[in-house]
């Protein structure tokens, strides 16, 4: 099975995640979409993030009607926090069967660098959306790394979160299957 992995904290996860989702299991060959939902992200700080069990719920009610959308909670039997190595080697010993590409962003692809063994990473196709019409790809002679032309959704995580901070509405920004568990 060709499995695309879009790892995240999905904090929350938002309909801008579920359209580059689609995107990718249209145009790029995949057989589904794996959410990869990370409980603690090395480069995040768990006191901004909710829940990592509510995020996960909130995935599942998000991607429960795509029959080409699935959801893994194997970063929370990881050590923490999550490294996208670990989790790779995690996933290749629970899905013999899979060829893996990883979906991420084109401000993620540049960070992949600082990561922990980028070149295990790097090893596998890497399938970046441009979060930016200005994007220009660093690896762009690199064999594994494939930008494509997705639509630009301005839509983000920590605006949701201000939003709901500030008592205003989300609706169209989120499923409405996760809008009741949002409500902190």
């Amino acid at each position: 099975m060709r499995t695309g992995l879009f790892f995240g904290s999905f904090n929350p996860i938002h309909m801008g995640h579920l359209a580059i989702a689609q995107f990718f299991l249209n145009e790029a060959g995949l057989d589904r979409v794996m959410f990869v939902v990370s409980p603690l992200n090395p480069f995040k700080t768990a006191d901004t993030l909710i829940s990592a069990e509510k995020r996960l719920e909130m995935v599942s009610r998000s991607v429960a009607d795509n029959p080409g959308f699935t959801v893994s909670d194997i970063e929370f039997s990881l050590e923490q926090p999550s490294y996208t190595f670990k989790t790779l080697e995690a996933l290749g010993k629970a899905l013999p069967g899979d060829s893996f590409s990883i979906l991420m962003g084109s401000d993620t692809l540049l960070q992949v660098p600082a990561w922990k063994h980028p070149e295990i990473i790097l090893s596998y196709p890497i399938l970046v959306y441009g979060r930016t019409d200005t994007y220009t790809n660093p690896f762009k002679d690199h064999k594994n790394v494939k930008l494509f032309d997705t639509p630009l959704l301005d839509i983000s995580a920590t605006s949701i979160r201000k939003m709901l901070d500030q008592g205003k509405s989300i609706k169209y920004l989120v499923r409405d299957e996760i809008i009741d568990l949002l409500k902190i």
